[in-house]
């Protein structure tokens, strides 16, 4: 009897190991099915739970190494893998390590390992591994240090930065919704960078989903976010754009530079719209005294537009008066491109019906203009029988 009870008691512990080995067994095949599969949020959720070192549904202990070789090729393999493009050898390894520091060290990995991946970032799947790893950051900040705060501003700065230079720029426009999953804290800062990569590349539709980016988020639209898209309006010729969102930073309050004042005289000038010319020019005489070099020519140009070459060549002389010696060979320039460039631009600009007037005007407005400079002692080499018959296209 003592011998078949041992028995059974034997059979009884083998049959539990089994069914501990095959739970086990269960569980590495699920992990199995899920790295051939893509995996969502969940899944990974779920996958680095079971970092902890036991088995889900089983109490066979199962070694932290492996859990975590599972969870980095899954989400490596399924979030950054394809065909035709891959992360670069250094960022992986700066994954691989950071992630191994939150999932399994659980301690946070050292500041300047992040920095150095963020500056290593030479891809798109690069920066998809990126946004990866500060997910995890921010969950280990929060669930394990129980620090509820973001990061600061400046990483999310250096952040898109490195998504515009690689031009991950879906990831970029994450990086500026206030209530993110990566910790991050956008700022005017950031989308600058967007910005200036729209600005690249002519892209107003970029430029354009920026803006709106910025009002869903309450970014502060600052002075030089409109010198950045001024120049895109003016570079794509779009003055539609550029008038609409102009009153947007005037009504904000926003104090333009400059240089934003000549782009857009510049611009309304080339259109031959003086009535937006003047309003521009009264915005901005409100904060600044002297012209520059393009804001005076621009004017000029208002002038000629408005029949009156003598309040031209008188405004001409002024801004030789004003400007300092370095920029004022930069008049004879100008006045040499009103002559032979601004009439073509000016005048393809205008109504069908309108333009034939324009350039009768212009043709002779313009020679009563340099005629008048050349009798205030102004010295440049325009040859006023070569500008009378050159011909002005209607």
């Amino acid at each position: 009897m003592q011998v078949l009870s041992n028995a059974r008691n034997f059979a009884g512990g083998l049959g539990s190991q089994t069914i501990l080995l095959n739970s086990n067994h269960r569980l590495l095949s699920s992990l199995t099915r899920i790295n051939s599969s893509p995996l969502s949020s969940l899944q990974c959720h779920v996958l680095t739970e079971a970092s902890s070192g036991l088995c889900r549904g089983s109490y066979f202990p199962m070694p932290q190494h492996l859990v975590y070789s599972i969870i980095s090729r899954t989400c490596f393999s399924t979030e950054a893998g394809t065909a035709n493009s891959n992360p670069t050898e250094a960022v992986k390894e700066l994954y691989d390590n950071m992630l191994q520091s939150v999932n399994v060290k659980r301690t946070m990995p050292p500041n300047a390992s992040l920095w150095s991946m963020i500056e290593n970032c030479k891809n798109h799947e690069d920066i998809k591994l990126l946004f990866d790893v500060l997910q995890n950051l921010r969950r280990f900040r929060l669930s394990n240090l129980r620090i509820h705060s973001n990061f600061n501003c400046n990483l999310c700065q250096e952040v898109t930065r490195a998504c515009a230079r690689v031009g991950a720029i879906d990831f970029g426009k994450k990086a500026l919704w206030k209530h993110n999953v990566y910790g991050l804290t956008p700022s005017i800062a950031s989308a600058h960078h967007l910005l200036l990569n729209a600005k690249g590349r002519n892209d107003a539709k970029l430029m354009v989903e920026v803006m709106q980016l910025l009002k869903r988020n309450n970014l502060p639209l600052q002075a030089g976010t409109a010198d950045i898209f001024f120049s895109i309006c003016y570079n794509t010729n779009n003055w539609e754009l550029i008038s609409k969102y102009s009153k947007k930073f005037i009504k904000a309050g926003v104090k333009l530079r400059q240089t934003t004042f000549d782009t857009w005289m510049k611009f309304a000038a080339q259109r031959g719209d003086t009535e937006s010319l003047w309003n521009i020019e009264y915005l901005r005489s409100e904060t600044m005294k002297q012209h520059t070099l393009t804001t005076g020519f621009s004017c000029a140009k208002g002038l000629l537009l408005e029949g009156k070459p003598e309040d031209a060549a008188a405004l001409i002389q002024v801004l030789n008066q004003t400007l300092s010696d370095a920029k004022k060979p930069g008049i004879a320039v100008e006045v040499e491109k009103l002559v032979n460039e601004w009439p073509s631009d000016v005048i393809k600009h205008q109504k069908e019906e309108d333009r034939k007037a324009l350039a009768a005007s212009l043709k002779s407005d313009i020679p009563a203009m340099v005629a008048s400079l050349l009798n205030t002692g102004f010295t440049m080499s325009i040859n006023l029988e070569d500008l009378t018959k050159k011909e002005i296209p209607s």
